[in-house]
């Protein structure tokens, strides 16, 4: 990809105030954002200073800045080029296009340019016109690659090395990657190019890992705040997941961008199907399509508004899109890391957006049997069941959700009112008793000489239905026929969810029958007590509670709100950014996000130096766009 001429060059800073303004000067001119946001100025310095660091911050808080800005500062002060370590093609195509519309050299290595591209970036990258170069870590450590670092690195012209997703280095973590492993030998072979190690999502022992493993024990640790105040989270119960997913998205998000999860391909492209035969517009992703109908179906997503894509985990992972109003999951993820980092792809641009979830009974019972059947050690696979009992704690709560998703990462806070929960604080009932009984139906089903039957057998015998299985096996006359018909189908599905979620049963064969552990025991004894929430046909008013919030719907479109004229001129500058982005041939969102638009078509800027003053204009898309805009502001 052709390098791009960056931007002139800025008056050389002299101290820690003057790097300070330096880097300011830097963030206003390029990106045109008049100040830092949380810790960003403080690792910008760090960064900049030639210092490592360890960034933990949530998407959508800006880990980008962190170091793009401190590339840009290095390279300006004669370093040389930064090196940024990504596993993610899309992330790079979307960040190197971004960086072009703002007039800084970056470029790509990866397998989408053939030889002679490829060639041409590394001229650039010797030649010393790139500031940024984005590469996987598989090629960052080929000899070719090396021997390029060797080179630049003699000359004193290695900036920086910018390690993304640095989660991937932990064998605990939720996306372990073996390849970042070899990333360890960037400090050996280069101890004095700083690095800046960054990530979403890392609970303690991942952090642990990052530091050990990327030998970053000198590193400075930046640890941002893991709430992301503008999701709304809601989980419900599965009980007919199309419907609930379709009810979801004609109340809360009609033509909206979104993604859905779930966890098979198969699940995915008959999801996408049965949605767009809904009228809904949808497009399946996973990695058994063929690369260009995923990259065609990603382009689509990324440059069409509206879309609602249906995944598998391989998506979303580097997608900068700022306009995700939704994420939802059809299938529960396997810890809260990977929920965390799954639903942190909707609102990137600050504004409302919601984590929706529906999970039931086959969710806890297929990740548990997932776990008890890989082959890892079992000191792994203990890991592996508390964080997965960390997720169904959260699915299970009875109390703020966010509350308890902070409490995960170490983050103390309270009740946010922004989830279903504090909308709709849910009933409780007492089902100690009632999981007594479950248990004791299933002692009786072995003690009758049958090998165990599943939750939904179970449930008919507790219930006193008499069908054709009840009477082929003779559980009818089982002293437990009929024990719990004061008990819902539902809550009974809550009651077996959750014996299995605390261990006390467990599910075995190809048929998922249940068995007793020995933890069961003592729940028998009543030495256990069980406080589960009432079902609340799929807590269909947490979508009414949100009417009545404090982030209603009106706030999706226009991001701000604007009198009818203003809202006009919103309008016009949407279709005038679809030209534009249609001509650069880059997503709408990289030309100016929505927010910034809607704050010019509120203020009206009517000169070229009100409209530098409006948050996202940048010096180069000034140059680029600005007659256009008071063009169309005047219009």
């Amino acid at each position: 990809m052709p390098a791009v001429a960056a931007t002139a060059a800025i008056p050389p800073a002299a101290g820690r105030g003057g790097a300070d303004a330096a880097a300011l000067q830097v963030l206003h001119e390029v990106f045109g954002f008049p100040a830092f946001r949380g810790t960003q100025q403080a690792i910008v310095g760090q960064v900049a200073a030639g210092g490592d660091a360890l960034v933990l911050m949530p998407t959508g808080a800006g880990k980008s800045l962190c170091y793009q800005v401190p590339a840009i500062l290095r390279h300006r002060a004669g370093r040389g080029a930064t090196v940024v370590v990504s596993p993610l093609i899309a992330l790079m195509h979307d960040q190197v296009g971004a960086l072009a519309e703002l007039g800084v050299a970056a470029a790509f290595l990866n397998s989408t340019l053939d030889g002679d591209e490829a060639r041409r970036v590394e001229r650039d990258l010797l030649a010393g016109r790139l500031v940024l170069l984005y590469a996987a870590p598989e090629r960052v450590l080929t000899p070719r690659f090396l021997a390029m670092l060797d080179s630049l690195d003699e000359r004193g012209k290695l900036a920086l090395f910018a390690i993304d997703e640095a989660h991937c280095v932990s064998q605990w973590g939720h996306d372990f990657r073996a390849e970042y492993l070899g990333l360890s030998a960037l400090h050996e072979r280069y101890p004095e190019v700083p690095r800046i190690a960054l990530t979403a999502t890392a609970d303690a022992h991942t952090r642990a890992d990052i530091v050990e493993r990327l030998a970053l024990h000198d590193a400075r640790r930046f640890v941002s705040s893991f709430d992301r105040p503008n999701i709304r989270y809601t989980i419900v119960e599965k009980t007919d997941p199309k419907a609930q997913l379709l009810r979801f998205l004609r109340d809360e998000h009609d033509g909206d961008a979104g993604i859905v999860y779930c966890q098979s391909r198969r699940k995915v492209e008959e999801t996408a199907e049965w949605l767009s035969a809904q009228g809904v517009s949808a497009l399946p992703y996973h990695a058994g399509l063929d690369t260009t109908t995923r990259r065609r179906n990603q382009d689509r997503f990324l440059r069409e508004e509206g879309l609602v894509m249906v995944a598998t985990i391989a998506f979303g992972m580097g997608i900068d899109k700022p306009d995700v109003r939704f994420v939802a999951h059809l299938d529960l993820p396997k810890n809260i890391e990977g929920y965390y980092q799954e639903t942190g792809r909707a609102g990137r641009d600050g504004l409302p957006a919601d984590a929706w979830m529906a999970y039931g009974l086959a969710d806890v019972v297929n990740q548990r049997r997932m776990i008890d059947d890989s082959e890892a050690d079992e000191t792994f696979k203990r890991l592996q069941r508390g964080k997965l009992d960390a997720l169904l704690a959260l699915a299970e709560a009875h109390g703020c959700r966010r509350v308890r998703l902070l409490a995960y990462f170490g983050e103390p806070s309270g009740p946010c009112g922004n989830c279903d929960n504090c909308l709709q604080p849910p009933a409780t009932w007492d089902a100690t008793e009632a999981a007594r009984k479950a248990l004791s139906c299933i002692y009786r089903f072995r003690q009758h000489g049958d090998s165990g039957f599943g939750a939904g057998h179970l449930v008919d015998v507790l219930r006193g239905k008499t069908t054709d299985k009840v009477r082929q096996h003779g559980h009818e006359r089982l002293s437990t026929f009929g024990i719990g018909a004061d008990v819902s189908e539902a809550q009974w599905r809550g009651v077996l969810r959750q014996l299995i979620a605390l261990g006390h049963v467990y599910a075995e064969g190809e048929w998922h029958t249940l068995a007793l552990a020995d933890s069961a025991r003592a729940v028998l004894r009543g030495e256990v007590r069980l406080e589960l929430r009432v079902p609340s046909d799929a807590r269909r008013g947490a979508g009414n509670a949100r009417r009545a919030g404090k982030a209603g719907k009106a706030d999706k479109a226009p991001p701000l709100p604007l009198d009818d004229a203003a809202a006009a001129r919103f309008a016009a500058l949407k279709a005038w950014r679809a030209e534009a982005a249609r001509a650069h041939n880059v997503p709408a969102y990289v030309v100016f996000h929505d927010a910034t638009l809607a704050e010019m078509a509120r203020a009206r800027p009517a000169t070229l130096d009100a409209l530098a003053g409006i948050s996202g204009v940048g010096s180069k898309k000034l140059d680029a766009y600005g007659e256009a805009i008071l063009q169309v502001l005047a219009g």
